[in-house]
Order: structure tokens, then C-alpha cells, then sequence
């Protein structure tokens, strides 16, 4: 087991944790953002309130929820050892090639992911800190004689209010900068790289990037504008 503990210790272990991880944080905003699109939908929040209801509930939901902040911590705390460990190595840098062509992006993920994660913490506060132990944000919706929380109710509360839009909107910002270049790296980190699929990645990593923290972005905005 000791070969193991080093091999994850190492600066090429704690690559791979941070690629796997972050591969996995990318297909959790794929599917959160799908479940928050129901936002969109003018039915008074009935969508969205069943749907968070049954995330709220579902016991095999909660556990990979619990598991997706396990790993937002281990990818945040990775991402923290590299960059002193890289940064102690004089002209290196984190995921970065020096043949290759860096952006500022790539040159700052230390800082950006620090960023998001003051980001996901304020939103953590926003709601789940609120629905679970602030009975005041509880206020309660009745479908078919069932009664549920009005997650809808708080999320209308948080997103039209000017200063916490604002923020929301910075904060996706950082999530693009974040991805436009974390994408990539993560496949590069894993070796997986090949002249024929790497621009392929690289493009898909660019548009994921402009179009998940977009569609974040759409939902605040569309409540904002007509709430």
C-alpha cells in the first residue's frame, strides 16, 4: 500500500486526482444545470420544487451529493498542493507545457479555483445551508394535497436581488475562465493526447466552457427580468 499512498502523493498522482475529479465536477454541472433549467418554466416553480424535493430526498441522490463535495474539496485542496509544489520549482507551472502556448487562464487556476470556490460556498449558503437549518426559508408549497419546501420561493429571493446577481454573474465568469482551460488539462493530465482528438477536446472544452456557465447565467437573469 505504500507504493500506493506515494504514487497518489506525487506531483503525477495528485495530477490525475485533480483530472478524474475534475472530469467528474464537470458532468455534475451538466446534469445540475439541467435540473435547474426548470427554472425557466412560467408553472409558478411546481416543476422545480418536485424536482428539488426529489434530489432532496432520494437517498441514492444524496449519497453521490455528499460524494460531489467530498471531491470539490480533494480537487480544491490538489489544486492548492500543486501550486505551491510547482511554484517552488522554479518555471514550472501548473498543467502547463512550456512548448505550449499559455493563457492567462492557465496561468492563474490557483487563484480561479480559490474563486469558485468562494463561489460554491456562497451558494451553499444561499440554499442549502438555508433550506436545512433556517426554518424562516422554509416556506412550504402544496401539490396534490402533498406539501414540499418552496425551494423556488428562495431562489426567486436570492437571484432578483441586485448585489447577489451580480455576484452569481462574477462568479460564472471565474467558472468559464476556470473550465476554458481545466477541460483540456484534465485529458492532458491523464495522457490522453493525440494529434488527430486533442484539437477535438480542446474545442469541446472551449464551448463547455461558454455554454454551461452561459445557461447558469440565463436562468438569474430571466428571473431577474420578469419576477
Amino acid at each position: 500500500m505504500g507504493w500506493l499512498l506515494n504514487f497518489f502523493t506525487s506531483s503525477i498522482g495528485r495530477k490525475i486526482i485533480m483530472s478524474l475529479t475534475g472530469i467528474f465536477l464537470i458532468l455534475f454541472l451538466t446534469v445540475h444545470l439541467i435540473g435547474n433549467l426548470q427554472l425557466l418554466i412560467d408553472d409558478e416553480g411546481k416543476a422545480f420544487n418536485i424536482y428539488s424535493d426529489f434530489m432532496g430526498n432520494n437517498t441514492l441522490i444524496q449519497i453521490i451529493s455528499k460524494g460531489n463535495f467530498f471531491f470539490i474539496i480533494l480537487h480544491t485542496i490538489q489544486g492548492i498542493l500543486l501550486y505551491f509544489k510547482n511554484k517552488s520549482a522554479k518555471g514550472s507551472k501548473y498543467a502547463v507545457s512550456p512548448k505550449n502556448k499559455t493563457t492567462w487562464a492557465s496561468k492563474n487556476m490557483a487563484l480561479l479555483g480559490t474563486l469558485v470556490l468562494a463561489f460554491i460556498l456562497m451558494h451553499l449558503g444561499h440554499f442549502f445551508y438555508q433550506f436545512k437549518f433556517n426554518a424562516a426559508a422554509q416556506a412550504m408549497a402544496s401539490y396534490d394535497g402533498v406539501q414540499i419546501i418552496d425551494s423556488y420561493a428562495r431562489v426567486v429571493e436570492v437571484l432578483t436581488d441586485p448585489i447577489w446577481l451580480a455576484c452569481y454573474l462574477l462568479g460564472l465568469a471565474v467558472l468559464a475562465f476556470h473550465l476554458s482551460h481545466g477541460f483540456g488539462s484534465a485529458f492532458q493530465s491523464l495522457g490522453l493526447n493525440h494529434k488527430k482528438y486533442t484539437p477535438i477536446i480542446n474545442f469541446v472544452g472551449k464551448a463547455y466552457s461558454i455554454l454551461i456557465p452561459l445557461g447558469f447565467a440565463i436562468i438569474p437573469l430571466y428571473l431577474f427580468f420578469t419576477k
